[in-house]
């Protein structure tokens, strides 16, 4: 995301802004989003383990049906984010997962040049293609799907015609069983915080 701030406000300062002109309810937005797990991922084994799993970052898409002007049902999605998982500071895993998204979205100022918005929804998150190794080298790690609440705000830009700049994050509640070798060694707490840039169309 280093690079991404810098090039959202490069963006938005080169490109000339207008007020929203006549266009559909739909809007469909190309980006790039990090998801971001909390610091603390809890412990397995009875506290033996200590969990951390590291960032990534990936290209998104949403897609965003307006109910009104200022209300409307958003779905996002992405390429699978892929983890790193460690257990007491060594590599134990590799994971990818991806986390669709739906939400119901808050737009303040719909036909502004600076639209913030907030919004509330519900995520789903499955885990795939996990790859052991270190102690976890020759055995079976299963992590269970996740429903949990999502949080979201930010702030759309209005440019030329019917694009628009994004600038959002969101909070998603992540918690997953994790079984090794089938015997359950405790829930993952993962909670990131989901952020990033898009470049929006309405039609």
């Amino acid at each position: 995301m280093k690079n991404v701030l810098p090039l959202a406000i490069a963006l938005i300062a080169a490109a000339p802004v207008a007020h929203a002109t006549e266009a559909g309810n739909w809007e469909v937005k190309f980006g790039l989003h990090a998801v971001d797990p909390k610091s603390d991922n809890g412990t397995l084994a009875g506290g033996a383990l200590k969990t951390a799993v590291d960032s990534s970052v990936r290209p998104s898409v949403s897609l965003e049906y307006r109910v009104t002007p200022n209300l409307g049902v958003e779905v996002l999605g992405a390429l699978p984010f892929q983890h790193e998982v460690k257990l007491n500071g060594a590599k134990a895993a590799t994971v990818k997962q991806l986390p669709p998204t739906v939400s119901l979205q808050w737009h303040f100022l719909p036909d502004g040049k600076i639209d913030p918005f907030v919004g509330l929804g519900v995520n789903y998150t499955r885990f795939f293609s996990i790859d052991e190794t270190g102690p976890l080298a020759g055995t079976r790690l299963d992590l269970s799907d996740s429903w949990g609440v999502a949080a979201h705000a930010g702030v759309a830009f209005a440019l030329q015609d019917r694009w628009s700049l994004t600038l959002d994050a969101r909070w998603i509640r992540i918690r997953s069983d994790a079984k090794v070798n089938g015997a359950n060694v405790g829930t993952v707490a993962i909670d990131p915080l989901v952020y990033g840039v898009a470049v929006g169309y309405r039609f």
